[in-house]
């Protein structure tokens, strides 16, 4: 499940940068009076030396990379730091000549800080997946490019104009 979330994540994120790559598709115009299944043929030929010389298809899938390990946040984060903080509040009661009310004031801060820093922790897991998934998409934009740039290369070469 936590694989299908990262996964649908990259791809909204992808469809976000690739609309307007779609949107720049290149115009590509027969500067020499080549016929259309002369074009069909060198753009095919094209596309096929671009895809081996970037190393990417256009036509295929994007495949992300394995996600961020999942940070674990510990368990328990307001029991814990109740426990804790009432340990610490009997101590401080007890000094102050109550340790039941320094014990229930500790133990409620204790709970507060405990659920603070397990908020957190959530928050750094969620940056750092929006991160990956930024990340992934730059690296698939970079990729697109290059291909883009051999393929226009390509039909140049063979007296096509690129815009």
């Amino acid at each position: 499940m936590r694989t299908t979330k990262y996964a649908i994540a990259f791809m909204i994120l992808l469809s976000l940068v690739s609309g307007p790559v779609l949107a720049q598709e290149m115009i590509i115009y027969p500067a020499k009076n080549q016929s259309q299944e002369q074009m069909d043929k060198d753009k095919f030929e094209c596309y096929n030396w671009a895809k081996k010389q970037t190393n990417f298809d256009p036509m295929e899938v994007p495949k992300a990379t394995k996600p961020p390990p999942k940070q674990e946040a510990k368990q328990g984060g307001v029991v814990r730091g109740g426990a804790r903080g009432a340990v610490v509040g009997v101590a401080v009661g007890a000094i102050a000549g109550d340790a039941g009310k320094g014990a229930a004031i500790g133990a409620a801060s204790g709970a507060l800080f405990g659920g603070m820093r397990r908020q957190g922790q959530k928050r750094q897991q969620e940056q750092a997946e929006q991160q990956w998934a930024q990340e992934q998409a730059a690296q698939y934009q970079q990729r697109r490019n290059n291909y883009n740039r051999a393929y226009g290369a390509c039909l140049e070469g063979r007296g096509y104009t690129i815009k």
